[in-house]
């Protein structure tokens, strides 16, 4: 398991980890560097249509294994056992948070990341049914700007981040963003 104080000492200077598929741990501080501004972000019209019909109903830390093993149940992931451990430690800790979709099946998608400072790392999400993912990040998004958070790190740039207004940025710029929400501490829950 990877500590807890490395966890939050590397995500405090820009760094996360990921598994190689043989199981190693490796550090990334990508350049550039993906984020959702929360003062300048989107919520595509399918997902506020999904939001009004109030499929899902939205959950936070109820279910925060089952939504890691879920984003880790892909052909390949970066999500080892070391990482499952060493997040769920985090979880304890009150440091890694988890967004749940639940409809009338049960869990149908969601996401987590890490809260530091005021900070938010998204780390992965998932989706057993259409939409769901989106519902969560959209509730994360409006979540963390009630909260107080300056920054949602989303890693690296997707087509489905783009639809929410995920943008590139120099990691120098990065780092400058990062060290201003580590001087202020806001509360996830």
């Amino acid at each position: 398991m990877i500590s807890p104080n490395i966890l939050l000492g590397t995500y405090s200077i820009g760094y996360f980890p990921m598994a190689d598929s043989d199981g190693s741990i490796s550090w990334y501080s990508p350049d550039p560097r993906t984020i959702i501004p929360l003062n300048n972000y989107n919520i595509p019209r399918s997902t506020q249509q999904l939001i009004k019909k109030q499929i899902f109903k939205i959950e936070i830390d109820k279910q925060f294994e089952t939504v890691m093993r879920g984003c880790a149940s892909r052909e390949e992931t970066w999500i080892s056992e070391e990482i499952v451990e060493s997040y769920m430690e985090l979880h304890r800790l009150g440091y890694a948070h988890s967004v749940e979709s639940i409809d009338s099946d049960g869990l149908a998608g969601g996401l987590y990341g890490v809260a530091l400072g005021s900070a938010f790392f998204g780390e992965s999400m998932f989706s057993y049914r259409s939409g769901s993912s989106k519902v969560a990040l959209a509730f994360l998004i409006n979540h963390l700007k009630e909260k107080g958070f300056n920054l949602l790190d989303v890693q690296y740039i997707t087509p489905h981040l783009q639809m929410f207004g995920a943008t590139e940025i120099p990691r120098k710029k990065y780092l400058e963003l990062l060290r201003s929400a580590m001087e202020e501490k806001v509360e996830f829950t």
